[in-house]
């Protein structure tokens, strides 16, 4: 990989190459490693059980034609065309919007530091797997014995059981974050996820095995086609494409950016789409399966089972099917290795935002920023979730970063970018010149108006329960300092990081390939074969 003058297509904005996947298999293992997570495990099944079973798959292919694909398509353009982090980025289509690229870097901070305590939880069942050790009372042993949990409120009483593996999470995330983008985080989702593909294939097999099986999946199937008719059904639909697909909160911005000039974007968009949904679907067949077979113990129906969805359906229910089966062990083994898996790979490509636009900014290496990001998160991270309000702190801030946090970052994309700035044809006419599968007007349309319109309803309902109803029960006072607070820290960190000043002004870009069209023709012998 060799340095290009920036008149030719580069930013010459810093003195070392820009990381670059090794190819596009790398780009698109590392692309649906971030996509698959712990929501198409915990999420997806429950969702489509209580929105019409098997009818919920038409609004879900819906959802994932007209506002996933599309919106994954936007953010690969926005990376792969500026070059750079989602600050970076946002800043090239114009100098204002840097913050918004700084909103995204926000969010994903607040997740990450929450993210990486389930997937602490997912290794210490993974281990509590081989003796069983939640007993007969998987409830019990989960939010006594194992959280220790407390009333809502700012506890600094560490859990031993929480804070080892959260600590040795961060360690392995740091040094993989730190050894950069083909040698750490390409490589690390190069082994982990087919061996998570692998291990949820025999989890899956087993479940269909189990006496009950065919009840659980008949539940999750038969279809119910009058949910149709529901406006909230279709709202869950786009709810859970949007939240699966690691869009419009950075990551794919900064994943497209790592690409070569000449590489294919929308075909490895559609394998990576089309990858997640399937995954989607296999744990629904997996999930119910199992849950079949716990209603068969219980001598209960399906629909009469509770827990059947996040955290409660993994670290509950699941360990009560592990109790009952033959070879729990080893099932219970598959299944928290596969979700301790799904998160990690998905941690990696939320940090890696933060950490790209660190070292964009202040002109760090990998290793620095990983460094000096992973620390401050970890020291962030450990002194939140690892104690006995842990999990209430982790569910108010989740519910805040996603359904605000994120869903107002789109609606802010779709709405500056394309009517604000005028960037939708550019950015479609980018896709064409380097893919393969072209997108029409269609895609300008979807993005700018269904997008926005399905998303700030989305956003706009979400606030005013939020408001009128508050979360869960928690006091008022915890939701403002956990939950209203998280977007508050989101956002004054954004207008904080924004005024700080650029090590090297990005500024100094032209991208490539020119446009309008006709600029293309005239300085098509001035392409570059590689650049930054």
């Amino acid at each position: 990989m060799t340095a290009t003058p920036s008149t030719t297509g580069g930013a010459a904005a810093q003195d070392a190459p820009r990381e670059e996947w090794t190819g596009q298999v790398g780009f698109i293992i590392a692309a649906i490693g971030s996509a698959v997570g712990l929501g198409n495990i915990w999420r997806f099944p429950g969702v489509a059980y209580e929105n019409g079973g098997g009818a919920f798959l038409v609004p879900y292919l819906i959802a994932l034609l007209t506002a996933g694909i599309p919106i994954l398509f936007l953010d690969y353009a926005l990376g792969h065309r500026f070059r750079g982090s989602a600050p970076t980025a946002f800043r090239r289509v114009a100098r204002w919007l840097e913050g918004l690229g700084w909103f995204q870097v926000m969010i994903c901070f607040v997740i990450a530091i929450y993210y990486t305590a389930v997937i602490a939880w997912a290794l210490s069942f993974f281990v509590f797997s081989f003796d069983l050790r939640w007993g007969d009372d998987p409830a019990a042993f989960f939010t006594g014995e194992y959280l220790q949990l407390a009333d809502p409120g700012i506890s600094f009483d560490f859990v031993p059981a929480v804070l080892i593996p959260l600590v040795l999470v961060w360690v392995v995330t740091i040094v993989v974050l730190a050894a950069g983008v083909a040698k750490g985080v390409q490589r690390a989702n190069t082994v982990f996820l087919p061996l998570l593909v692998v291990a949820f294939l025999v989890l899956v097999v087993r479940s269909l095995f189990l006496e009950g099986a065919a009840d659980g999946l008949d539940a999750l199937f038969t279809p119910n086609w009058a949910a149709l008719g529901d406006a909230n059904v279709w709202i869950a639909a786009y709810s859970q494409i949007f939240f699966s697909l690691s869009i419009a909160f950075g990551i794919m911005i900064t994943y497209a950016s790592y690409r070569k000039r000449r590489a294919n974007l929308t075909s490895p968009g559609l394998v990576v789409a089309f990858s997640n949904s399937s995954f989607e679907i296999l744990a629904g067949i997996g999930v119910f399966a199992t849950l079949g077979f716990l209603a068969h113990e219980e001598g209960i129906g399906v629909g009469e089972l509770e827990g059947i969805s996040g955290p409660i359906l993994s670290f509950v229910t699941f360990p009560a099917i592990v109790s009952e089966m033959p070879g729990g062990p080893i099932f219970g083994a598959l299944f928290f290795g596969s979700l301790a898996m799904a998160g990690f790979t998905s941690l990696l490509s939320i940090l890696q935002v933060v950490s790209a636009a660190f070292q964009e900014k202040f002109g760090w290496t990998p290793r620095g920023a990983a460094t000096r990001v992973g620390v401050v998160s970890a020291v962030v991270s450990v002194l939140l979730f690892s104690t006995t309000t842990g999990l209430i702190a982790l569910d108010t801030a989740d519910q805040w970063a996603n359904n605000i946090g994120i869903v107002a970052s789109a609606v802010l994309t779709t709405i500056l970018v394309v009517w604000v700035q005028r960037r939708g044809e550019e950015l479609r006419y980018h896709l064409n010149a380097v893919s393969t599968f072209q997108v029409g007007r269609w895609w300008v349309w979807l993005v700018g108006l269904l997008a926005p319109v399905v998303l700030g309803y989305m956003l706009v309902s979400r606030i005013v329960t939020l408001l009128t109803d508050g979360y869960e029960g928690y006091p008022a006072w915890y939701l403002a300092v956990f939950g209203w607070g998280a977007v508050l820290l989101i956002v004054v960190g954004a207008g904080v990081l924004t005024a700080m000043r650029w090590r090297r002004s990005p500024d100094d870009f032209a991208a490539w390939p020119p446009f309008p069209p006709d600029r293309a023709t005239s300085t098509r012998r001035a392409e570059p074969e590689v650049t930054r």
